[in-house]
């Protein structure tokens, strides 16, 4: 396993992260309990989660599994997205964070959370009443270091500047979507991490299993995502994404690569990730994952995998400054 230091807080992360979306949500105690597991064995020190997930099960079961070893790993959860059918139990208020955290700390068994993000941009709330907010859990010892997962890059500048100005704690990473098929980020968050020293958390490496293959075989019997969840079809509906998809599995195939290997060990490749968000429903498909480790990635094989997919488009109008990926 290799480690990265999360930005300019001096703690270093494994290249994997272990998401647990799917703990009590596809994957039950045995199997969850399993992959964590798996996951610690080879080496990954960083779990991330969400009060949402599972309708807070995620939580409660990662909890568990840490329990006896709770100083040894580092814990994220996030809170914005309803947890009930309370109007005011979502968002970025003081207080909706104020129970949302409290509640995760129960669920999570812990008296203090790693990394808290900010799940999304709240355009309802004053960004400076959130970030005061996660201010004060800072200095209250439940929260050690503040993210924000799902910004664009002048919302998390806009929050990195409250903070400054207001003394609070820093931003220390952000969360953003990235894989072959979602290469947005690389426009402007991205170079904006480097230059800021944020820790980079990406997540959504396969594209929701797109990039694994399966869906390309109309013979399959395992459902996914894309068989049941109109999100996923619609993030990924551009006429484009089928014929890069294709030429992405056929080099994986000729070269005698796993295609989801491959495709996380793309994503985890850019300099600007601290470490890459990798989920599953159990160990098989989680040791094929963690087989990205054995795959090194040279500027080649990068930039080959890269012309699969077309190039975001520049931050700026000037296109002499565009360089290979």
């Amino acid at each position: 396993m290799e480690y990265n230091l999360l930005g300019k807080t001096g703690i270093s992360v494994s290249s994997l992260c272990l998401g647990t979306m799917t703990f009590g949500d596809g994957a039950d105690e045995k199997v969850s309990a399993e992959m964590y597991a798996l996951a610690r064995d080879n080496g990954i020190n960083i779990f991330d989660c969400a009060d949402v997930y599972a309708n807070g099960e995620s939580e409660v079961l990662l909890g568990k599994f840490v329990s006896n070893h709770r100083h040894e790993v580092i814990l994220t959860t996030k809170a914005y997205y309803p947890t009930s059918e309370n109007i005011n139990f979502k968002g970025g208020s003081r207080f909706y964070l104020t129970k949302a955290l409290d509640k995760s700390l129960k669920r999570l068994k812990t008296e203090y959370i790693d990394i808290y993000y900010l799940h999304s941009f709240d355009e309802n709330t004053d960004l400076e009443e959130s970030l005061s907010t996660l201010n004060d859990f800072v200095r209250q010892g439940k929260v050690l270091y503040l993210g924000l997962s799902n910004f664009s890059s002048w919302q998390a500048m806009k929050a990195i500047g409250i903070c400054e100005r207001k003394n609070f704690a820093p931003i220390s990473c952000l969360q953003p979507m990235y894989n072959l098929l979602k290469r947005q980020c690389e426009s402007e968050i991205l170079p904006m991490a480097q230059n800021e020293k944020l820790g980079v958390f990406s997540y959504g490496p396969l594209a929701g299993g797109l990039l694994t293959g399966k869906y390309l075989n109309k013979n399959r019997n395992e459902s996914g995502r894309f068989d049941t969840n109109e999100m996923y079809v619609s993030r990924y509906a551009d006429s484009e994404v089928q014929e890069s998809l294709k030429l992405f599995i056929n080099f994986a195939k000729h070269h005698n690569f796993n295609p989801a290997s491959l495709a996380i060990a793309w994503a985890k490749s850019h300099p600007a990730i601290s470490a890459t968000i990798i989920g599953s429903r159990n160990s098989k498909q989680l040791n094929s994952i963690l087989n990205s480790l054995n795959i090194e990635m040279t500027d080649e094989l990068r930039l080959t995998i890269s012309e699969f997919t077309q190039r975001p488009a520049l931050a700026t109008d000037r296109s002499e400054e565009i360089k290979k990926a």
